[in-house]
């Protein structure tokens, strides 16, 4: 960052964080004088947690509806599901009760409320601004630090693609970021949710638009989820792992809500789009070979990453630290054995490739990468992974 640089941060009015902090939701909405809820989730959370939120609600005599159809990567359609779930009740709010989907689904609900027209009218660059209802978020996977950004991706049906929607619109009025919810997500979401999170960082880290507010952020998250990951794959009820990546999380997603994702995200969504593979996955898939493509550009934060992250040491040159960046990345993988496209029966062809690649390019988020791709660096990218 240039000095004089100007930063500009966007997060929730309130934030609470800690084990146990989804038993203050219904003073939260009273704080905020709320008092009739629409729950959005999807069916998994609704099974696992929903009683947990449903009771405080109760034990104040708050009237409650829920919506529990989110889809995994959620859809125009289910949007629009949810939202005429909300018009036909007496809502004044919405909760976002899950991962990235049900907490994504219910930022596009609270603005297509106020908004005219379809979701995909409003992708970006466009910066949706009108905001509709209050919108109070609760994390229960960790990962994709939704709570606290002021972004929301949503899948087209018309056709296959993913789009980021931003603005003022999507950010949270509160998020209540509870741990304990997480001890019940499996090794595989675990796995994914908590390199997503380390993708968040440190893309938000090297990105053109970090500045020092991000950074700090980003610094914090990195080592936690280096530290933790592994932990919490092994045992799910370890609590201190559980914690950190929680909060991890949260700090990666402030990073990179104002700073910007790079390329690892604008390749990850068209892989989601075409083939369906889980958002934290793709990333995943990706973030050994884009840092690989890219610390040329940028070294010295590079090698920031891996000394944080303890994959180098504090007296390594940055170009050692870079080699052992990407290194340490690969058998972070490794580990937590994350497959290839093709490894989960995923093929795809030149001119596949070559449609991902111009969608990738589109989002806008490759422009911030530290080498801004072609087109054919994109389509190179795409085929070594398969």
């Amino acid at each position: 960052m240039e000095t004089g640089t100007i930063g500009r941060v966007q997060s929730p009015r309130i934030i609470r964080v800690g084990g146990g902090v989804a038993e203050e939701t219904a003073e939260v909405l009273s704080q905020l004088g709320l008092s009739r809820p629409l729950i959005v989730t999807d069916p998994t959370v609704a099974r696992l947690h929903l009683a947990r939120l449903t009771d405080v609600l109760d034990a104040c005599d708050l009237p409650w509806g829920v919506f529990d159809q989110v889809v995994e990567d959620p859809t125009d359609v289910c949007v629009d599901a949810a939202l005429s779930a909300f018009r036909s009740g007496d809502y004044d709010c919405v909760i976002g009760f899950g991962g990235g989907s049900p907490m994504d689904t219910a930022k596009a609900v609270s603005f297509m409320a106020v908004n005219p027209g379809h979701v995909r009218d409003y992708k970006a660059p466009a910066q949706i601004d009108r905001c509709g209802v209050p919108i109070v978020l609760i994390p229960t996977t960790g990962g994709t630090g939704s709570e606290l950004t002021r972004w929301c991706v949503i899948t087209d049906t018309k056709s296959p693609e993913k789009y980021n929607l931003s603005g003022l619109a999507c950010v949270a009025t509160a998020a209540l970021i509870d741990w304990t919810f997480t001890v019940t997500k499996p090794a595989r979401i675990t796995a994914d949710t908590g390199v997503d999170s380390l993708t968040h960082a440190i893309e938000a880290y090297v990105s053109r638009k970090a500045f020092p507010y991000t950074d700090a952020f980003a610094l914090s998250a990195m080592p936690l989820i280096s530290a933790y990951v592994r932990r919490a794959c092994a045992d799910p009820s370890d609590a201190k792992a559980r914690e950190a990546l929680m909060l991890a999380a949260s700090q990666a997603g402030m990073a990179f809500s104002n700073a910007s994702v790079a390329l690892v995200h604008g390749m990850s969504r068209p892989i989601g789009a075409h083939f369906h593979v889980a958002h934290g996955l793709s990333n995943a898939m990706l973030l050994p070979a884009v840092t690989a493509f890219s610390v040329d550009a940028a070294p010295h934060r590079y090698a920031d990453c891996a000394r944080v992250m303890e994959m180098a040491e504090s007296n390594d040159s940055d170009a050692t630290a870079c080699a052992k960046l990407v290194d340490g990345l690969r058998k972070l993988n490794q580990d937590l054995a994350v497959p290839s496209p093709s490894d989960l029966g995923h093929q795809a062809d030149d001119a596949m490739f070559s449609l991902m690649a111009e969608q990738a390019l589109a989002s806008g988020s490759p422009g911030n990468n530290p080498r801004i791709p072609t087109v054919e660096d994109i389509k190179g990218l795409y085929r070594a992974m398969w």
